[in-house]
């Protein structure tokens, strides 16, 4: 894990949750929750178990056509068993077992799955069975700081909760306070558009907007603080 990312994780919260921060060229800051082993492994059970109504359907249609039907039967298992995934994966990011925990394969820096990270991931779950069960790949997820595989390592992918990002507000409610003097209609929608901005940012981010901003807040208090204070009084149309 990179310096950046520790700054993001700090270690200590890493152990008290599975939340992981990942903070975008944009300095937006995403908070996501991380699928541990048990949840994954329950997903796996109920793809397991479609896969194996699928093999069961197929075997009783294509033992009707003797030697060819068998031939058929081989390409059809090869077809299921590593293709299912990456089937699904691409049309949602998430297989029907890890539909039913509301689970779904992301990259590792928030984006959506790729083609190349999908087949790169699944094709490596034959390392991730060895040596038998998925032991390799149970091993992998425990001892990973964000629950990945061989695959997911590889592929550069995360399993995560859909739905749970952490809604990022304002910590307080900060006070309206009269802008220090005039701000033309530009330097007004700045301040506004910092504002709207700060929940969704990371700290870093926030206090480097804020230092380019500092100029229209006078001396009180820090200029995030202070440029909120003005956003909230411009807001009421008192500018």
């Amino acid at each position: 894990m990179t310096p950046a990312e520790d700054q993001i994780n700090p270690p200590a919260e890493r152990q008290l949750d599975t939340r992981y921060r990942h903070e975008t060229p944009e300095g937006i800051e995403l908070v996501l929750t991380l699928a541990g082993p048990l949840v994954r492994g329950l997903a796996w059970a109920i793809d397991f178990a479609i896969r194996a109504v699928a093999y069961l359907a197929f075997v009783l249609l294509l033992s009707l056509l003797g030697g060819v039907g068998t031939a058929i039967l081989l390409v059809t298992f090869f077809l299921i068993e590593w293709f299912y995934p990456v089937f699904f994966e691409m049309r949602s990011g998430s297989t029907p077992g890890k539909k039913i925990f509301a689970l779904r394969v992301i990259q590792a820096d928030g984006s959506p799955l790729t083609w190349s990270s999908s087949l790169l991931r699944n094709l490596l779950r034959a390392a991730d069975f060895l040596p038998f069960l998925y032991a390799t790949g149970f091993l992998a997820t425990v001892v990973s700081r964000r629950f990945q595989r061989l695959g997911d390592l590889a592929a550069g992918t995360i399993v995560v909760y859909e739905g749970q990002e952490e809604k990022r507000t304002a910590r307080t409610a900060v006070p309206a306070r009269p802008l220090p003097w005039p701000l033309d209609y530009g330097e007004q929608m700045l301040v506004l558009r910092f504002a709207e901005r700060s929940p969704r940012l990371s700290a870093a981010r926030r206090r480097e907007l804020a230092a380019h901003l500092a100029g229209f807040t006078g001396r009180e208090g820090t200029p995030g603080q202070a440029l909120l204070a003005h956003a909230s009084w411009l807001r009421r149309g008192r500018g």
